[in-house]
């Protein structure tokens, strides 16, 4: 059972439908009508100007039959909406699955099936998106062996250390992550803009002693600060600190909250670097908040509670969001043999767009009952 009433001089539109209740603003339909004189048919796209609707626009009359809302709006404009869609409109990507280190998944794919296989391919990235890493097994033992799954998904984002770059023990470093030395829990190159979305981790050789890698959902991180300190959470969500990263031939800088939220309130990308990160000269009072708040998110973050630990074969891949995962290593001895990594980095926009094209097109073939 639908009910309809205006509101507001029927600038509003209050609908009760199969037991849930919304208020729709009478602009808010209006610039997403569903008909192709506001939207073209063939790509979607808006072809009215929004901006330039009567902000005074009302409802003149509203109807429902056979489950379409009929609307007639004051600018004569007159179309009709499908309730079930008006009310199942969400987000295009399902729910993450938050995780500790007593309940962490293994998400699990092959390099040859994900390469191959578009549906092998979805059920990765659906794994990467849900649990935030996937380890990828059966990559091929060359210096780019990453590449062809790469070019599947996204093109390869490149920086200041080229593509594809070895991750290993140099003389020289210029880069603590070419040393042996541990690496606390962080996110990579927040000094970016934008930041890369996807790390990509290929091992080649893992046969020193240590250099186990961790993980650390920094989401479950977030949810938990919350809930045991709500003020060290609202200090992390507001305070704005400063990254940056520089050497002969490169200065990057950016700035960015450690939690930072959607316009739900909601963290969708989390920023921890301790080698690259530069506070403000805030107000002492201010700044003792912070550090006190930036203590208590780094021991759940470097915490068993929430660490998991991986060690990485020859052959196997490690993908990593880098808006969500934390990351590190323990320290390793060149005694025990070589430890050599390569890593890239794939960004959101094109990783996030091919599954969404993915999971469509499977979706309608199930509809229509062809095969995918």
């Amino acid at each position: 059972m639908t009910h309809v009433t205006p509101l507001a001089n029927r600038r509003h539109l209050a609908i009760e439908h199969d037991g849930h209740q919304r208020q729709f603003a009478a602009l808010w339909l209006r610039e997403r009508c569903p008909d192709a004189d506001t939207l073209d048919p063939r790509t979607g796209q808006r072809l009215i100007e929004a901006a330039e609707l009567p902000l005074s626009l009302a409802i003149e009359s509203a109807e429902v039959t056979d489950n379409r809302l009929q609307l007639s709006f004051s600018d004569g404009h007159r179309t009709a909406f499908d309730l079930d869609a008006l009310f199942g409109e969400v987000p295009s990507d399902p729910p993450r699955r938050l995780w500790d280190a007593a309940g962490a998944p293994l998400p699990q794919a092959d390099f040859s099936a994900a390469c191959e296989d578009d549906s092998a391919l979805l059920e990765m990235l659906e794994a990467l998106h849900r649990d935030g890493f996937v380890v990828v097994s059966g990559v091929p033992a060359q210096v780019d062996g990453m590449q062809p799954l790469i070019d599947r998904i996204g093109p390869l984002r490149r920086t200041n250390w080229g593509g594809i770059a070895d991750v290993k023990s140099v003389a020289n470093a210029y880069d603590l992550t070419m040393t042996q030395r541990g690496l606390e829990p962080h996110t990579d190159n927040p000094y970016r803009d934008p930041i890369p979305g996807y790390i990509w981790l290929h091992c080649l050789t893992n046969a020193a002693d240590g250099g186990d890698s961790t993980l650390a959902d920094g989401f479950m991180a977030a949810r938990l600060l919350r809930e045991r300190d709500p003020e060290a959470y609202a200090t992390l969500t507001r305070v704005t600190p400063g990254f940056r990263y520089h050497d002969a031939d490169t200065h990057l800088e950016s700035e960015g909250p450690l939690i930072e939220l959607d316009s739900y309130g909601t963290p969708v990308r989390v920023r921890y670097s301790n080698r690259t990160e530069q506070v403000p000269a805030l107000p002492p009072e201010e700044l003792e908040a912070y550090y006190a708040a930036r203590q208590a998110f780094y021991r759940l973050i470097t915490g068993e509670e929430l660490t998991l630990h991986l060690k990485l074969n020859p052959g196997q891949m490690l993908i990593m969001d880098n808006y969500r995962l934390l990351h590190g290593r323990s320290a390793f001895q060149l005694a025990g043999g070589v430890r050599h990594m390569r890593q890239g980095y794939v960004d959101r926009d094109s990783t996030a767009s091919r599954r969404r094209t993915l999971r469509q097109r499977f979706a309608t073939s199930q509809l229509k009952g062809e095969p995918a």
